[in-house]
């Protein structure tokens, strides 16, 4: 599976991963050491609870190193006559002007104007050409978007 992400997001989740195999580990198994010294590990909560911090750790870390492993890296998409992911696309709704960027689901955040190429809207946005409009389907009805500008 890959994973659409920015640069800037890819370096969060680098630092994330190393945080998480040097510190985060080092922490976990110092509780680990700690619990196993209070004695009978079937009744002790210490050591329960930080078996299950360790399993969260180490899982967290194989899905950050899936997302490194399979990332593709979103680059600016400056010129492109139609919209495709990391594109800025600037839209009229309803004569409201708003502005998205397509980022991969990893990265989205719709009240940043971040959203994903896999939403409804995302979905419907790749591909057009500037001057286009694109009807949406949504909860509330059907919306329509007129394609402004696409940065």
């Amino acid at each position: 599976m890959d994973y659409y992400l920015t640069p800037e997001r890819l370096e969060e989740i680098k630092a994330e991963l190393s945080e998480l195999k040097t510190k985060k580990r080092i922490e976990v198994a110092e509780r680990l050491k700690r619990a196993k010294e209070l004695g009978d590990l079937s009744e002790n909560a210490e050591y329960t609870e930080a078996r299950e911090e360790q399993n969260q750790v180490e899982m967290r870390i194989v899905e950050l190193e899936d997302m490194v492993k399979n990332a593709v890296v979103i680059q600016k998409s400056a010129g492109k006559d139609n919209v495709q992911i990391g594109s800025t696309v600037e839209v009229e709704k309803n004569g409201n002007r708003l502005k998205y960027k397509i980022v991969g689901p990893e990265e989205a955040r719709p009240e940043a104007g971040l959203i994903s190429n896999e939403s409804p809207l995302g979905k419907n946005f790749l591909g057009k050409k500037k001057g286009e409009s694109v009807k949406v389907k949504t909860p509330g009805g059907e919306s329509v978007y007129k394609i402004i500008n696409i940065e």
